[in-house]
């Protein structure tokens, strides 16, 4: 069965308003002969004249009548689904959002962002969900509104990016730990006991590169796959712990932190979304949320053009 052409609702709807086929072809902009043809087709898909001729004019059938009761109601809607947005009225939205992040940003931005929207929009809800890799799917599927991370080479580059803060590792240690005084140099953070923090279980990365540019290599004892496992251990041994700065500020208390007496670029961790959202106006607030907590500001890019900056 052909599905039905919803464009003869606007035309059914016309011929019944102006009960001609001249005045429905003026209403609608067309022809007389077009607005004839399409009256056929509509008599042929519901199987009934729908327009009788009486006198110079044209009078609704019993079934015509039917369908004008229902038909109104159905172009009023779809009319306005196509209408622009409302203008979001924050104080009356209700609604879920799932943020896919990174440990360490909830301990250091959570608080603040549900301050933040619970505020001005006491109907939403923040839902925080882990990630555990660099898979883009969630975002396409829908699952997940917002992510968090660092822009690469596995992001999906039709995602939009918007820079949120500049990180940098640091050196951590326990407050009693010996490298807690001194000055901080390559050999002495390099000969020290260390853990290192990888999802894939690879210990090598860019400290590394920076230690061996100098002839350096460091004991690495274990491997973790967070950094709060890696500060944990830090913690209670005389282990080194090298974490992001600003996502781990809270799960750094009660610790000796030091900059890395090394050559090493900071980086940019960014918000990432589905570009299907840019023009939803309640997931354009929550952006910009997320943006003032984290304090950065930046006009939106594609992942592609943020992966070659």
């Amino acid at each position: 069965m052909p599905e039905p052409d919803l464009n003869l609702l606007l035309t059914l709807d016309a011929l019944l308003a102006e009960g001609s086929v001249a005045g429905a072809a003026r209403r609608l902009r067309l022809s007389p002969s077009a607005m004839s043809r399409s009256l056929a087709r509509l008599r042929e898909a519901t199987s009934d004249p729908l327009l009788v001729r009486a006198g110079r004019g044209l009078v609704p059938s019993p079934r015509a009548l039917e369908l004008r009761e229902r038909i109104a109601p159905l172009l009023q809607e779809a009319r306005a689904a196509l209408r622009p947005a409302a203008a979001l009225r924050l104080e009356q939205l209700e609604r879920q959002f799932t943020l896919r992040t990174r440990e360490g940003f909830v301990e250091n931005f959570g608080a603040a962002l549900l301050a933040r929207v619970n505020t001005e929009a006491p109907g939403v809800r923040l839902r925080f969900v882990p990630k555990p890799d660099k898979d883009s799917a969630p975002l396409r599927d829908g699952s997940v509104d917002l992510e968090t991370g660092i822009v690469g080479a596995a992001s999906g580059p039709e995602l939009r990016a918007q820079a949120l803060l500049r990180d940098r590792f640091v050196g951590v240690v326990r407050a009693d730990h010996a490298l807690a005084q001194g000055e901080m140099t390559a050999p002495r953070y390099a000969g020290g006991r260390h853990v290192a923090m990888s999802r894939r279980g690879v210990e090598r990365g860019p400290v590394d590169e920076a230690l061996a540019a100098l002839g350096l290599q460091r004991d690495i004892v274990t491997t973790v796959a967070g950094f709060s496992e890696a500060l944990a251990l830090a913690r209670h041994s005389d282990l080194i712990a090298t974490v992001p700065e600003r996502h781990t500020g809270n799960l750094r208390d009660g610790l000796h932190s030091f900059a890395l007496p090394l050559a090493l670029e900071a980086f940019t961790v960014s918000l990432l979304w589905h570009p299907r959202m840019d023009g939803d106006t309640a997931h354009r607030w929550l952006r910009g949320c997320v943006r003032e907590v984290c304090g950065a500001e930046q006009e939106p890019a594609t992942v592609a053009a943020a992966a070659r900056r």
